[in-house]
């Protein structure tokens, strides 16, 4: 999108906010569609984190996504976690991953998410 959905940016702003953790959505973004749940940025960044830092070669990039300091203005992107790119019939990763999303790039979106059993 040239310019971003002002719905999916309010959306995200209530998210940021703190008010829900739950929103589940589902993007098309780059030919690809990711699914899952928003999460506010710093609570993303500190989950981010904590995989790192739990990982024998990653551990080192940990303090890149602590050091945040929020922005003024609306949010410029979306911070799923526990969120799937859809391939065909299939989910990747099965258990779900964490998945940074530039608003400006959504080009669909709807609320919820989809899974496959």
């Amino acid at each position: 999108m040239s310019k971003p959905d002002e719905l999916l940016v309010d959306v995200a702003a209530m998210v940021e906010s703190g008010q829900s953790n739950q929103m589940s959505l589902t993007v098309v973004t780059g030919g690809a569609v990711i699914t899952g749940r928003l999460a506010p940025e710093a609570v993303w960044r500190q989950r981010v984190s904590e995989v790192l830092t739990d990982s024998a070669h990653l551990g080192e990039f940990a303090g890149t996504f602590t050091a945040f300091t929020p922005k003024d203005g609306p949010p410029t992107h979306l911070h799923f976690h526990v969120a799937r790119i859809l391939q065909g019939a299939v989910g990747i990763p099965e258990t779900g991953g964490m998945y940074r999303v530039s608003i400006e790039d959504v080009s669909a979106w709807t609320v919820g998410d989809f899974s496959y059993h």
